[in-house]
């Protein structure tokens, strides 16, 4: 196991030699081309800050001004028929938008319940297994200027709630 962390932290020191050596192999003038990539970077995070910037702000409304409690209080007839906690659910639903939300709400679960109890369970195991779906479609196809999404939304709803389930599952097995 220690030679995971040897190989680790030597890693990104000799990833960056050999790209340091490929460009010089190449006769590539390294340093302008970091410099060019950079301020591409930096256009892209400019460009998706209006993004962000807008779900953050609807999260956080969703949050203040207690329709997530709302939403949450008219799906708690299904949630106790597929035996999921109600604290779970607006997890599952703000994780679609924002996971330091949903990390919000795994920490005040995490008070209440505790992070080795049923729903703590849950949302652990829910946070590692589903996507912030509208977050990284929003963000990565504006900036990549796709218009056509085709099947994206469904397939990344159908992923993120087999992802959902599972997590439930795998808690009730333990």
């Amino acid at each position: 196991m220690k030679w995971i962390i040897y190989f680790s932290n030597f890693f990104v020191p000799i990833m960056l030699f050999y790209l340091i050596a490929y460009g010089l192999m190449n006769k590539t003038n390294i340093y302008d081309t970091f410099i060019k990539g950079a301020e591409e970077g930096f256009k892209t995070v400019i460009k998706i800050t209006p993004t962000i910037l807008g779900l953050m702000i609807s999260v956080g409304v969703l949050r203040a001004s207690g329709a997530l409690e709302k939403f949450s209080e008219w799906l708690r007839p299904v949630g106790e028929f597929f035996h999921i906690p109600f604290e779970v659910i607006p997890v599952f639903f703000i994780r679609l938008f924002s996971a330091s939300a949903a990390n919000g709400l795994v920490f005040d679960i995490f008070k209440e319940f505790g992070a080795d109890s049923r729903q703590g369970m849950i949302v652990s195991i829910m946070m590692s297994c589903t996507e912030t779906v509208f977050y990284t479609m929003s963000v990565y196809y504006m900036a990549t200027k796709v218009t056509k999404t085709r099947y994206t939304l469904k397939g990344a709803l159908l992923a993120t709630t087999a992802g959902a389930v599972a997590s439930v599952l795998l808690a009730n097995g333990f």
